[in-house]
């Protein structure tokens, strides 16, 4: 089944090279419920996210319809304003709906206390709501960091030094989101926090679902939701311009770890672990589990 977007936003012809997409329209002739999933899409580079989040939740055999959100109280300078004000919505127009899914990106503001951060109040009140009216939302980096902030009060702590790469992540127990992994699981990272494992070792209503000797916890899970404090959704350069992105503004900055080969040649090592967990999320978390009649 595909993924359901308007054949306007430039994901689509983005996916067409690689993945089932169909055109809003046509769909609408269809007799299938797709499942409404929402992206809150925090990240400054909107539509490169987009076509990241976008071209795994394609990758499943269920049929997905999206609305993507932005926030009101911070709107950033990378994205164009008309594509903001022709492709998404803001909580005033979603309120009132259900959703059966939801996906809550990272955002380059890890250096905030989270109460500090501009549109910290309205992020609270999308993530409460979607505590009643979402079966599942899946939180990115730190997003992840934010959910469990705000739900477990597990506070995120600097690290030495930025953890930056792809690293290798194990299996801490059985669970119906890690079906169909390998025992070693490549996530990318790309954050100069984590989040504070004495605390987590005093929660007994989160499970740890994959750790990483360098990454630590880097994915977990409670009732309802799922928290992935790395970037599965990454594609292939996205680690590359980043680095780029900083030494061109004169950061210090070390060259991403296990990204290269021998020959300099970025390895893409992670895009089958990304497409399982979408895929199984969207499945186990979301599919299975809504209780909603959408209309």
């Amino acid at each position: 089944m595909p993924l359901i977007i308007p054949e306007q936003i430039p994901a689509y012809q983005f996916l067409q090279k690689s993945a089932f997409v169909m055109g809003a329209e046509r769909a609408i002739h269809q007799d299938i419920r797709p499942l409404e999933v929402l992206i809150i899409n925090l990240m400054p580079t909107k539509i490169e996210t987009e076509n990241q989040i976008l071209s795994l939740l394609a990758n499943s055999p269920l049929q997905v319809n999206i609305t993507l959100l932005t926030t009101q109280s911070y709107i950033g300078k990378n994205t164009p304003q008309s594509h903001l004000d022709r492709f998404y919505v803001n909580f005033e127009d979603i309120n009132g709906r259900n959703f059966d899914g939801a996906i809550v990106t990272g955002a380059p503001i890890e250096h905030l206390a989270y109460e500090e951060v501009k549109y910290w109040d309205e992020l609270v009140g999308i993530m409460s709501y979607l505590r009643c009216h979402c079966t599942s939302t899946l939180y990115l980096c730190w997003g992840a960091m934010a959910g469990l902030y705000y739900f477990h009060r597990i506070d995120k702590i600097s690290l030495p030094q930025k953890l930056f790469g792809i690293f290798d992540h194990y299996v801490c127990e059985d669970d119906v989101l890690l079906s169909g992994l390998d025992e070693v699981v490549r996530i990318p990272h790309s954050r100069h926090s984590g989040i504070d494992e004495l605390a987590l070792a005093r929660k007994n209503d989160l499970k740890v679902l994959l750790r990483g000797e360098q990454s630590g916890t880097s994915m977990l899970r409670d009732s309802q939701d799922v928290f992935i404090l790395g970037h599965p959704e990454y594609t292939k350069e996205t680690l590359y311009n980043e680095y780029q992105r900083d030494l061109s503004k004169g950061l210090s900055i070390e060259s991403p770890q296990n990204y290269f080969n021998t020959h300099g040649q970025i390895v893409f090592s992670w895009r089958s672990s990304a497409s399982v967990i979408f895929s199984n999320w969207l499945n186990f978390s979301v599919y299975q589990d809504t209780p909603f009649i959408l209309h």
